[in-house]
């Protein structure tokens, strides 16, 4: 049995040279992450301490789960990770919270995911994690390169199968600690979220229910208009301030304006401290995008990172230009470094294992019209087929996970059909337009909250959390309860 231990693997230097040069073109698609930060492609090097209370366990997952060729049957060793302190044991048929890791090693979720443990002494739990195939220590085909190589290694890489395997570890755990009574409400957050809120439509009889945080289900297909998203971002600026809001929106112009100038990219890069020469001025127009909408997706208490940036757009000197208060804002978000922007990294797992799911079957339809504080930049869905194509050598599905997993008209659907679903959104995420935020019925219900953020409610809770927060978990945990005390009046009477 082995502690975990936190993951940091890089891809070969190969991957890094082929990403870096479709970076350029690839439509970006925002990560779907629980536990962003100022920059959140340095997500994976967050480091923290790992509780004492985890034991760490690898199991032999089958490679396919829906087919019977020989190469279906070849196992690879997933990590879960068991915490049994507050367990009320099998006997007392005491439940089980198991959280679905995402798109990132499950390192990460282990020290910034808190609901299961700050809960964990109330409901007597045992606590469950389970990582995701082909992140972090659960890789298939022997090693990360292999796993990577092409559409052949990655088409097992999808959510169905991914589902499956937890459903798989779920029953093992259960079996090995004889605790098949014992309820299990499965958890998840973004990404994760939306698998937990599948894996109890798809697996109603391993799980009892499921809490989806931020969980964008309905944001394929065309169900969500596809400025939802950077409607949000630009909403959360605007009510942050006016002329913060302004100044965005007349920032792109200046730096068109300032490209035409004679040693135009040569002059920006200096102003904006770039870490090397700009080969063209999109490259500081993407960082700064994904600084808005990174600050926004994850506007947390007590920083609030929208009302940073604001406080250094706004607080620049009066005659400053628009683009020196743009690099104050900069500097006010990420703090003083020795350059920003196009910074020289390595590609992580994580940005590799998340393009390949948005250009197969997660294609989640993001643009951008007139009516944002960005340039419009519409999302053509057959450029962006034939953009994945070049990479993969296959395109995408866009209508699988509403085939697959239902979406449209999904209040006539659910209303009847599902049970024991939380769809928990912040109104301020812009992530939450295409989450669930009316109940479906007496038990698919949404938990939201005004000036909530991206699955702020599945992370630890804090001292200085908001009364509103506090509550919002005080409802979820409510009705969990709910549903775990009609599970064992069900079970007693089936038993008689």
């Amino acid at each position: 049995m082995e502690s975990p231990m936190f993951s940091f693997q890089w891809l070969p230097f190969v991957f890094l040279i082929f990403l870096s040069s479709v970076s350029a073109t690839l439509i970006n698609i925002p990560r779907l992450s629980p536990i962003g930060g100022k920059f959140l492609h340095d997500l994976e090097t967050v480091s923290a301490s790992i509780s004492d209370d985890l034991q760490t366990f690898y199991y032999d997952q089958t490679l396919d789960h829906f087919n019977y060729r020989p190469e279906s049957y070849t196992t690879f060793q997933q990590r879960y990770v068991i915490n049994s302190k507050y367990w009320g044991g099998a006997t007392s048929n005491a439940p089980i919270l198991a959280y679905f890791g995402a798109e990132a090693p499950l390192d990460g979720d282990l020290s910034a995911i808190g609901f299961l443990a700050d809960n964990a002494q109330q409901f007597q739990a045992l606590i469950l994690y389970i990582e995701h195939r082909y992140y972090g220590n659960s890789i298939p085909f022997g090693s990360r390169e292999e796993a990577l190589r092409n559409a052949s290694t990655l088409g097992y890489f999808n959510s169905a199968q991914a589902i499956a395997d937890y459903a798989e570890i779920i029953t093992h755990v259960k079996k090995t600690l004889h605790a098949n009574d014992s309820p299990v409400i499965v958890i998840g957050g973004s990404y994760g979220g939306m698998l937990a809120s599948w894996f109890r439509l798809k697996y109603p009889h391993v799980a009892l229910g499921a809490l989806a945080s931020s969980a964008p289900i309905l944001y394929f297909d065309d169900i969500t208009p596809q400025n939802g998203y950077f409607s949000v971002v630009s909403k959360d600026f605007k009510e942050a301030s006016e002329t913060c809001y302004q100044t965005i929106q007349k920032s792109w112009s200046e730096i068109d304006k300032a490209t035409s100038q004679p040693s135009g990219l040569s002059n920006l890069g200096k102003e904006f401290k770039t870490c090397r020469p700009l080969s063209k001025s999109s490259e500081l127009k993407n960082y700064l995008e994904s600084v808005y909408y990174t600050a926004a997706q994850y506007n947390h208490p007590p920083d609030y990172p929208v009302t940073i940036v604001c406080g250094g757009i706004d607080g620049a000197p009066s005659d400053t230009s628009i683009l020196e208060k743009i690099f104050a804002g900069l500097v006010a978000y990420g703090g003083i470094r020795s350059c920003y922007v196009n910074e020289l990294r390595n590609i992580s797992e994580t940005t590799v294992g998340w393009r390949w799911q948005t250009c197969s079957e997660l294609v989640i339809p993001i643009g951008r019209g007139n009516d944002t504080m960005f340039e419009p930049d519409p999302f053509i869905l057959s450029s962006y087929i034939e953009q994945c194509k070049s990479i993969y050598s296959v395109p995408p599905r866009p209508q699988w996970v509403t085939s697959y997993y239902g979406g449209h008209d999904i209040k006539l659907i659910l209303h009847k059909f599902g049970s024991n679903i939380i769809f928990s959104n912040g109104l301020r995420d812009p992530y939450s337009t295409g989450g669930v935020l009316d109940n479906i019925s007496d038990s698919i219900v949404a938990v939201s909250t005004i000036n909530g953020s991206h699955c702020l409610d599945i992370l630890f809770a804090k001292e200085s959390d908001p009364k509103w927060l506090v509550m919002q978990r005080k409802v979820e945990v409510r009705i969990i309860e709910q549903w775990i005390a009609k599970y064992y009046d069900d079970l007693l009477a089936y038993k008689k």
